[in-house]
């Protein structure tokens, strides 16, 4: 073999090499995609996820009473006539069992109980049959949310839909931290003032444009709700979310192929912030999750 052929076939055997390493990487992070996807869709089809949300009734100051008659405030499709009622005052939500009865709450029969405020992580919660109940606020307004691990909703869904993965849709975006902590202010989907604490902002290029979104703080990862070209035609109208880990030496990545809907693109039963003004992309963000089409 000439000395020319044998450099030929070095630098051939070289950049194969080198293209197996690219190719595999690519499939390990497509491969990752498609792991993380199938992940949220068992997690929203999960007897504690957003599917079984079945109601949400906002209670009035006093007494509200619950059960599967129809002459209660709140309506259960199972349980005792009138299982118990819902106290509201000075921003306070008890409740207690009525006829002699008692209340299964967090697995222990009581006769009544504090809901809101509560101690700890975990909402005290009532359990009747497939149903559970506990507190929930949306703005100043607070309300008993419902899960039904029977619903409906759950029962009827069809999978979701995603855009193809593209990984030019994550990118590198730089941590800019503001002079101190901004408490945020957002209206959600009904109307209602939700407060959130921002710490930063974060600027990034996608496509040839300089972009800036303002960051949520969600314990040690970012939460971002934003809103691009494709919302209210491909993608949900009012936001998606994002989370992108915690910077590290100011940076972080933000991997679009990871946007989610929020719950309300499921379940009208549920709450959902809207974007800050800051985080309406004025470019179309072709990457995450589609609108969720029952009948798709």
């Amino acid at each position: 073999m000439s000395c020319q052929g044998a450099l030929y076939l070095v630098v051939g055997t070289f950049s194969l090499a080198m293209a197996v390493p690219a190719k595999s990487a690519a499939q390990d992070y497509t491969a990752g995609i498609e792991a993380w996807r199938i992940d949220r869709e068992e997690r929203l089809k999960a007897d504690d996820g957003w599917l079984t949300v079945n109601g949400l009734f906002f209670l009035i100051e006093g007494e509200n009473s619950f059960g599967s008659s129809p002459t209660n405030d709140i309506v259960l499709r199972e349980g005792p006539e009138v299982a118990g009622l819902f106290t509201l005052q000075n921003k306070r939500i008890s409740v207690r069992a009525t006829d002699g009865r008692t209340l299964s709450i967090d697995g222990k029969n009581v006769t009544s109980a504090n809901l809101w405020p509560h101690e700890g992580d975990r909402l005290p919660t009532i359990t009747i049959g497939a149903l559970s109940m506990f507190a929930h606020y949306s703005g100043d307004r607070l309300a008993i949310r419902m899960r039904d691990k029977e619903s409906k909703i759950r029962y009827e869904f069809r999978g979701l839909r995603w855009f193809p993965i593209d990984k030019g849709y994550r990118v590198r975006a730089r941590y800019r931290p503001h002079d101190r902590s901004r408490v945020v202010k957002l209206p959600n989907i009904l109307g209602d003032i939700e407060t959130f604490t921002s710490s930063g902002s974060v600027t990034f290029t996608l496509g040839s444009q300089e972009l800036r979104m303002m960051a949520v703080d969600s314990g040690d990862r970012l939460w971002f709700i934003f809103r691009d070209l494709t919302s209210g035609s491909e993608t949900y109208p009012a936001a998606r979310f994002l989370y992108a880990d915690a910077p590290g030496d100011g940076w972080t990545v933000l991997d679009f192929n990871q946007a989610y809907n929020p719950p309300c693109a499921f379940n009208p039963h549920t709450t959902c912030p809207l974007p800050p003004p800051e985080n309406r992309l004025p470019l179309r963000v072709e990457a995450g999750e589609l609108n969720y089409h029952a009948t798709h």
